[in-house]
């Protein structure tokens, strides 16, 4: 099974980074166990894109390819545990996040939240630093390597971009094609396009193919953050592992949001207005927001907005020139990206 491929991969790899980071002092014990706990999680479609960009380019199942698209899970490990710290999340997969779990050991410290907020970030840069190691020394021959290496810079670029485009944008007045900027720089293209262009690259794929890749892997990448704004305030926590709340306490500008904001009159308006951006914001809150957003039928909106992506993907798919098994497989990835309970 490809995931349990990609999760030996990452928990050995790391292991081993962890055992170096103690082999320097016992004292970076926490700093290392959060480090692995970041890796221990996920539906690893990222490298499951990364994977499919090269085997839908004709390569074979490789498994120095495997460890390559490893790397992709790091990248967004590091994503994770920065934009955690961002939001000040304090739940990841129904466990602390990592600021939050670093100030046990730091408890009897001055500042202790603020300096384990610190040894998270750097947790978050060490985490990208050994992606790029893990892509270095996968196996594969260096030329092929030097194909992709570009591609690396821009994920980099577009993924900081879309996390300071939401920054920016916190607290402004909703607007839906904003929210959709900040859903394409910062999550769709990192998730599912970047993957697919440095697998393609890897395989030395044509540029008919990679631009094949981009037309699926756009929209695709903006259904699936579409489908976990929803989940993240209509979801399940116990399915989710994160509550209902951080959305809205962050007042962060996601597109359901902007699109009961775009419909809403002027009263609806004020008593948004009274509840977003507040960190005490409790279940009652919570209800009132879902009330109004369900009258509104923005989340109606936003399965439509869903529907049309992942359809507009498919299409694309199928107008590749790629083997039946890798179309078949990418057709399931974009069900598992998009119709999904977590």
């Amino acid at each position: 099974m490809f995931k349990s491929r990609v999760d030996e991969v990452l928990s050995r790899f790391v292991a081993h980074e962890a055992d170096q980071l103690l082999a320097i002092d016992a004292d970076l014990g926490p700093v290392a166990e959060q480090v692995e706990v970041a890796v221990a999680h996920g539906k690893r479609l990222r490298a499951a894109f990364c994977y499919w960009g090269w085997r839908a380019a004709g390569q074979p199942d490789s498994d120095a390819l495997v460890r390559a698209a490893a790397s992709m899970e790091l990248v967004h490990a590091a994503a994770v545990v920065h934009d955690d710290i961002i939001d000040d999340s304090p739940l990841r997969h129904g466990r602390p996040t990592a600021h939050v779990a670093l100030r046990s050991a730091l408890r009897r410290r001055p500042r202790a939240t603020t300096a384990a907020r610190s040894l998270a970030m750097l947790v978050g840069d060490l985490l990208m630093s050994l992606a790029g190691q893990l892509f270095a020394t996968s196996g594969l021959p260096a030329a092929y390597l030097a194909r992709a290496r570009p591609l690396w810079a821009a994920l980099a670029r577009e993924l900081i971009a879309g996390e300071c485009l939401e920054l920016l944008r916190t607290g402004a007045e909703p607007d839906t094609a904003e929210s959709l900027k900040v859903i394409r720089y910062k999550t769709a293209k990192y998730t599912v396009e970047q993957p697919l262009l440095i697998g393609g690259a890897l395989a030395g794929a044509g540029q008919r193919l990679q631009e094949g890749y981009s037309c699926y892997g756009l929209p695709l990448g903006e259904a699936f953050q579409l489908r976990d704004d929803l989940l993240g305030l209509f979801g399940d926590p116990a399915l989710t592992g994160k509550t209902n709340m951080d959305d809205l306490r962050a007042h962060r500008p996601t597109a359901l949001l902007a699109e009961t904001w775009r419909v809403a009159d002027e009263a609806e308006r004020e008593q948004l207005r009274t509840l977003l951006g507040r960190r005490d914001l409790g279940v009652d809150g919570l209800e009132a927001v879902r009330a109004v957003m369900s009258r509104l039928k923005a989340p109606d909106r936003i399965e439509q907005m869903i529907g049309a992506r992942v359809e507009e993907a498919t299409r694309a798919l199928g107008d590749m020139d790629i083997p039946a098994h890798a179309s078949r497989a990418l057709t399931g990835l974009a069900l598992s990206a998009a119709v999904r309970r977590h």
